[in-house]
């Protein structure tokens, strides 16, 4: 069976000429005994809520996967496999979760697949804890990871690893593949970690010089990870990278390039495998297969389930909804409420708070919110009146994620990726740098989260150039799926909150501010139009000049425009707090905002100008920063920095003048 692992894991990096076969052909012996004999999945609803999770961390090994999920029985044929790293396959060169079922989570950046991994294992214990009762537990499964040497260096490894056990994630069981190789030769040159003394000191279980071509020695080993009850378990399998290959055994040149024919022809008979290429005899088919016994594994849990919903009907209804991640029968009227309740108050105060406000508001609506912060949460305010952390796993919903930027937004994606939360974790906007990787992965994969960045300017004043946030928001901008939102003042911000919630196409990004925005009134009509992402806050029936404003220049936006109006200028503010949802409108109302025979127009946003060229055009201007900032008071700073309304209306006269 491990064999078959190998053989088709060969036959297609041959056949694509492109791949990595030294991951296939060392951990097929541990997958072939996960698989086997522990994974609980069903490859007929590959969906199935209480499923073991897989997550293939070391994602450049991909085959293996594809291979695993060909052979027991998942909706991937031959011809995919065939089709390895091909345009349009299903088995694309590192695993993607939108294009092929069974893949859990998108891998690739090493240790990432590693973090979601942890954000899975936390969504089970949380989920578990809120259903789950002392007579029924229909939420309880396991997450084993396949992680390499290249995953643990990785520093988001320590990050993760060292916060899972403190949460003590008993049910997350990770298979180091130590086979001391990696791209550049053996590691014993640069990773002398004691891996061993570094896990027991983050609270893990570790069990130690596993061979892990010994099926014996990894039985005994699950069987020791799963009787654990307080602590995650690191099983060390010392592994051949390209086990099997007379000439590559061992070596780094096995790690990722092609065997070509003569060594897969030798490797082959070297193992005993005497077939074809492609070719799986039927007993081997027969041996993997797992669809009948996953169907069963399923069926047995659903009539649990059934049970369970007969004894707490309202409860599973209400858990039903999450999973399939459809809103409350109540949102639409209860966040119109709390839109309305804004509007009303008029309150003039940060963003930030705004956006306590909201998740107190919404929180309430929704029990899924799963919230945190990277230490930072009487900054970020990520928490509300109903914060209960989840550290003691009786019904909580607010992970205190230290510092650990990265790690947080990471874990989010396995959250998301598990079903049954909406997680929203919170940092300065300049950290989000930190973050960015694990933003693009939750990007790929369309998955909803929100990211509460805020201290979003130069406005945070004293701090400097170390904490102040440039270029951060166009460079999140620039991420395809990400929707980045930058509202201007209570009401804004509770739209924007609202669309992060219902939004099901990617992550959004709340960029909010430290200091005190001022309240704007509005008409219905304006407040209909905050959801098309750019909407006239402002309008002048003579036409001069168009301002385009985000966030906290709003205000000395709006006061400019009503001096120029005094002056004889017809201004227009547009306030577009949100540049990806307002490119998805139509023409019309595109040019409806921004008129083209209008060509007078200046942004004014407190970060870098780049992404305002395409509404400002050739002849516009950029009201920015692109340089870094300084360290004194923040209005201070706006000032230095040109953010007033004497500055936007001296350029306004001077492009005007130009005519």
């Amino acid at each position: 069976m491990a064999n078959a692992l190998r053989a088709l894991s060969m036959d297609a990096i041959d056949k694509a000429k492109s791949g990595h076969p030294g991951m296939p052909l060392g951990m097929a012996d541990i997958a072939q005994v996960l698989w086997s004999d522990y994974l609980k999945h069903n490859p007929k609803n590959p969906r199935w809520i209480n499923r073991d999770r897989f997550v293939l961390s070391n994602g450049h090994g991909s085959m293996l996967l594809y291979s695993l999920l060909h052979l027991t029985g998942y909706d991937l044929n031959i011809d995919e496999l065939k089709n390895f790293r091909q345009l349009h396959s299903k088995t694309p060169g590192h695993p993607e979760s939108h294009l092929t079922e069974g893949v859990e989570t998108t891998t690739g950046p090493l240790g990432q697949g590693l973090a979601n991994a942890v954000g899975m294992a936390i969504a089970e214990k949380t989920l578990a804890a809120q259903y789950n009762k002392a007579d029924s537990k229909i939420i309880d499964h396991n997450t084993y990871v396949f992680a390499g040497d290249g995953c643990l260096m990785e520093g988001i490894s320590h990050e993760v690893c060292s916060l899972a056990g403190t949460l003590q994630l008993n049910k997350l069981i990770v298979f180091y593949d130590d086979n001391g190789i990696s791209i550049d030769g053996e590691v014993e040159g640069w990773f002398t970690d004691d891996t061993v003394k570094r896990f027991e000191s983050y609270n893990w279980n570790v069990i130690k010089d596993v061979d892990g071509h010994s099926s014996e020695q990894l039985i005994n080993s699950i069987n020791i990870a799963l009787h654990s009850k307080d602590k995650p378990t690191l099983i060390c399998c010392k592994t051949k990278i390209g086990y099997g290959s007379p000439n590559k055994e061992g070596k780094e040149s096995s790690h990722g390039a092609p065997f070509g024919d003569e060594e897969t022809n030798l490797t082959k008979k070297n193992i005993g495998w005497d077939y074809g290429p492609f070719e799986i005899p039927k007993n081997i088919y027969d041996f993997w297969d797992n669809t009948n016994a996953g169907s069963k594994l399923e069926d047995k849990w659903t009539l649990d389930f059934n049970n369970h919903k007969s004894k707490y009907p309202g409860e599973t209804k209400e858990l039903e909804r999450r999973l399939s991640e459809e809103m409350p029968e109540n949102w639409l009227e209860k966040s119109q409420e709390f839109i309305k309740l804004c509007n009303e108050k008029g309150e003039t105060i940060a963003t930030r708070k705004a956006s306590q406000n909201c998740i107190e508001a919404y929180a309430k609506i929704l029990p899924e919110m799963l919230g945190g912060s990277a230490d930072l949460a009487a900054s970020n305010l990520t928490l509300w009146s109903g914060s209960k952390e989840i550290k003691e796993f009786t019904g909580g919903n607010y992970i205190n994620y230290g510092v650990r930027e990265f790690g947080m937004s990471a874990i989010m994606n396995g959250i998301s990726s598990h079903k049954g939360f909406i997680p929203y974790g919170g940092t300065f906007l300049t950290f989000s740098d930190y973050s960015k990787n694990a933003i693009r992965m939750s990007a790929i994969m369309k998955l909803k989260n929100i990211y509460v960045f805020t201290h979003d300017s130069i406005g945070l004043g004293e701090d400097g150039p170390t904490h102040q946030a440039i270029e951060q928001t166009n460079s999140l901008r620039d991420i395809p799926n990400n929707t980045v939102i930058r509202p201007c003042d209570t009401i804004e911000t509770a739209i924007a909150w609202k669309y992060a919630l219902e939004n099901r196409n990617g992550p959004t990004c709340l960029i909010l501010s430290r200091q005190n925005c001022e309240f704007q009134k509005r008409t219905n009509e304006q407040i209909a139009l905050i959801n098309k992402g750019a909407y006239v806050l402002k309008d002048s029936k003579k036409l001069d000049i168009i301002l385009i404003a985000t966030g906290s220049e709003i205000d000395i936006t709006i006061k400019a425009a009503n001096l120029l109006e005094k002056k004889g200028i017809g201004t227009r503010v547009v306030s577009m707090l949100s540049n990806e949802i307002f490119d998805k409108q139509d023409e019309y109302y595109k040019r409806e905002i921004f008129p083209p025979h209008i060509d007078k127009r200046i942004s004014i946003e407190a970060g870098s100008t780049s992404c305002w060229y395409k509404y400002v055009g050739l002849n516009g201007k950029t009201i920015g920063i692109d340089s870094f900032g300084e360290s004194a008071p923040g209005g201070e700073l706006l000032k230095y920095f040109g953010f007033t309304s004497q500055n936007i209306i001296d350029h306004a006269e001077i492009m005007l003048k130009k005519n």
